[in-house]
């Protein structure tokens, strides 16, 4: 049944999540008193809303488990709970072997193992790992492979969900995020700490609208709910390719991170290194479905959460003396304020940012007639090239003309692309603190300066709500998240499930902001103002891996290093915080495994969700009834690990592209989920006038909304059809076009619904 009685509760629950999430937001400029040591207002973008949203999921799912007293109907709960008490003991060996191996890897790294052999070690052992799991789990049972036997424990379920969850992006380049945007980001540029509350607060949405909906019906794929709601043929094949759309988008992310990863661990080039992670991916998911890729899931979690709170533990020790930093990394806050303006104050940063406005004026004096700049570049190289050669000039010198000659641009076009990036780049960093915010300070701009300020500040907070919005309605849409709520054995344990899942994935989230304060404070107090030359080795090595995690330009020539010559990529802030705080490779190398694991968990999730929606919603569709025979079932197992093995290649490929940043990728990716999923599927659930017609004309529209609004603002795509200005609606970032997609996905579904008439479905009643 998707409609239900009156549940007054439920919606003082979601007027308590957006008083929580949005309230808090909007006067957070406001909240700036201290609590011990705190702002208020960082304090609870930080960790206090985070914590409303654990308390809110766990009292729903208390009150209506309560409710529902046929919770456990269907299961025997003596078989189950021997079942629990086995996996207990399998996870307590496990953690004891794993604890075991870091302390050996530990002993021989301190006796003399190099560090190559330690990362191929920790890279071969923990895929090797998966693989194993992925093997012993392997099957061709439709119920297995797609759901895992609906017989996972709600706290096993929850650490699988969280492995799931926190992908590349959440390990890997959500400190960094915060790092670079601090609360909220620099100007019209959202970010920061609405990660943190965007993925968190979705999962509000998934347990009060969502997830038990789905679970009670008995389905395996998200299409399949459009399916059985509505009927037909179109609204399972728009989900399926909404669903390959999303999730594409989001595993190219992971895959990118699998390839950083696994070439800085053992020395490969990164598309070697993509090729290698990828080889674990597939073992897991390919052979065992949903079943092998819950089991590695749950061992991925463990790997991750340890190599996560190890070197943040490790840093606000060495600091505050105290290891658990996300209670204690607010007495940074002020220190860390301090240093910002005695670096804002600096003639030596001043210098740099002079610099990089001259660099700026020369691009934006090329731009003014690119063809005859282009031409003017090309023949004073060649004349260089020619002098240098007639002079007999050194060999390296002659390599390094050839090398800037051939990084030219081909064309007038590439080079209006490539030199307006690079104006907007030294414009940006031609600012205080290299263009980055100052870290504790919500919003940019002023609300009582200038009309100038009070637009920016305006903007800014506009920005980050909408980007807050998008990623918690995606969250809500994300269909590898979603299905993984049908694994549980009962509707009760799906809610449970919900809660550990949040509880689990906030022990990493409330550790990142902590991390990104302590980085920055490390960043700033000992590596800045040493000489160039004297800089540690990690750092040439990390530049050495891609240019755009790390790079040092002595812009002001005095060989020091300044804050503003420094750029750590955001997907470099956690991989590099061992090096960074001193710690043994060993450290180094767990991190290195735990973004790996992030990584391929979440990429097992998503193949495997892309495969079962190709497979069984767009070539083999079951019946009326949503079911098929046997023969058709293993049918669709066989088709979709093809699917799968084919969608892991071609993600491979446009991942060594390095198109985009991780957290752009990811964050796209819910825009899209938010709007082609969650209009219609909260007005399925809940508003039987819904109709199939009012079901097709709002997904296509919240999609078709939410791909215009990227596309038009995209720079090549403006560029490419000769459009000047910006092309903005509201100032909101082309980020955050879920805003728009969502809206008008709720709006035309509801309006085709009310012109048509919603057939006869027995899920509605």
């Amino acid at each position: 049944m998707l409609v239900q009685g009156r549940r007054p509760w439920r919606g003082l629950l979601l007027v308590a999540w957006f008083a929580t999430a949005f309230g808090g937001v909007f006067f957070a400029r406001d909240l700036q008193f201290a609590v011990a040591g705190w702002p208020f207002g960082f304090w609870f973008a930080a960790q206090g809303a985070v914590l409303v949203f654990i308390a809110i999921i766990a009292l729903f799912a208390w009150l209506k488990n309560r409710q529902d007293s046929d919770g456990e109907t269907g299961i025997d709960l003596l078989a189950y709970a021997l079942y629990k008490r086995r996996l207990h003991r399998n996870f307590a060996i496990y953690m004891a072997y794993l604890l075991a191996f870091l302390l050996a890897l530990t002993w021989a790294e301190h006796i003399g193992l190099s560090k190559q052999w330690v990362g191929s070690i920790f890279l071969f052992a923990t895929v090797g790992l998966y693989a194993v799991i992925g093997i012993y789990n392997r099957t061709s049972d439709a119920e297995e492979y797609y759901v895992a036997g609906r017989r996972v424990p709600a706290i096993y379920n929850g650490m699988a969900t969280a492995a799931d969850w926190m992908s590349a992006a959440s390990f890997i380049s959500l400190a960094g995020g915060l790092y670079l945007q601090g609360f909220s980001g620099a100007g019209t540029q959202p970010g920061g700490l609405a990660y943190v509350l965007g993925w968190t607060g979705g999962f509000c949405l998934v347990a009060l609208l969502v997830a038990p909906h789905l679970r009670a019906l008995e389905l395996y794929t998200i299409p399949d709910f459009f399916a059985v709601r509505f009927g037909g043929f179109w609204p399972r094949r728009i989900a399926a390719l909404a669903t390959v759309l999303c999730s594409f988008t989001y595993v190219v992310a992971q895959i990118y991170g699998v390839g950083l990863i696994t070439s800085r661990l053992t020395g490969v080039h990164f598309e070697i290194g993509i090729l290698l992670g990828l080889g674990g991916v597939l073992v897991c998911s390919f052979l065992g479905g949903m079943r092998a890729v819950t089991w590695t899931q749950v061992t991925q979690y463990v790997v991750l959460i340890l190599a996560f709170l190890i070197p943040v533990s490790w840093l606000a020790y060495k600091q505050l003396g105290n290891p658990l930093a996300p209670l204690v990394y607010g007495q940074q806050l002020d220190r860390l304020t301090q240093l910002e303006k005695q670096l804002t104050d600096s003639p030596a940063e001043k210098q740099v940012i002079e610099e990089y406005a001259r660099r700026a004026q020369e691009f934006e004096i090329k731009l003014r007639d690119v063809d005859a700049s282009l031409k003017a570049d090309r023949a004073r190289l060649q004349d260089r090239l020619r002098l240098l050669n007639a002079e007999r000039a050194d060999t390296e010198e002659i390599f390094a003309a050839k090398r800037e000659l051939s990084r030219l641009p081909k064309d007038e076009a590439a080079a209006r692309e490539s030199w307006t990036r690079a104006m907007q780049d030294n414009l940006s960093r031609a600012k205080p603190l290299g263009g980055m915010p100052p870290h504790a300070q919500a919003f940019a701009g002023d609300p009582n300066g200038t009309s100038e300020e009070q637009e920016i500040f305006e903007l800014s907070r506009r920005n980050f709500l909408a980007l807050m919005f998008c990623l918690m309605v995606g969250t809500a849409g994300m269909p590898h998240l979603l299905t993984r709520f049908y694994t549980t054995p009962t509707v009760a344990e799906a809610r449970t499930s919900v809660a550990w899942s949040l509880f689990f994935i906030s022990l990493l989230y409330l550790a990142a902001p902590a991390l990104a304060v302590l980085v920055k404070f490390e960043v700033m107090s000992h590596l800045v103002g040493q000489n160039i030359e004297s800089l540690p080795a990690w750092m040439a090595q990390w530049a050495r891996v891609d240019a755009s995690l790390l790079s040092i330009n002595d812009v002001n020539g005095d060989h020091v290093l300044q804050f503003s010559e420094l750029r750590l990529g955001a997907d470099l802030v956690m991989l590099a915080t061992p090096e960074l705080g001193g710690l043994p490779y060993v450290v180094s190398g767990l991190v290195a495994a735990g973004g790996l694991a992030a990584a391929l968990s979440t990429a097992d999730g998503l193949l495997l969700t892309i495969g079962n929606a190709l497979a069984r919603d767009m070539f083999i569709q079951p019946d009326k009834d949503n079911k098929v025979n046997k023969a058709s079932a293993m049918r669709q197992v066989m088709l979709s690990k093809f699917a799968l093995l084919l969608v892991a290649l071609i993600a491979a490929y446009v991942a060594a592209q390095k198109s985009a940043d991780i957290l752009y990728l990811v964050t796209a990716s819910f825009s899209l989920a938010g709007a082609a999923f969650v209009p219609v599927m909260v007005l399925g659930i809940f508003w039987r006038k819904t109709s199939r017609a009012g079901a097709i004309a709002g997904m296509l529209t919240g999609v078709g909304v939410t791909v215009f609004y990227m596309g038009i603002n995209a720079i090549s795509v403006r560029s490419a059809v000769g459009l000047d200005g910006g092309g903005l609606w509201f100032g909101i970032q082309p980020v955050s076009a879920g805003v728009f997609g969502i809206l008008a996905g709720f709006v035309v579904t509801v309006l085709i619904s009310l012109m048509t008439v919603a057939g006869r479905n027995p899920a509605v009643k």
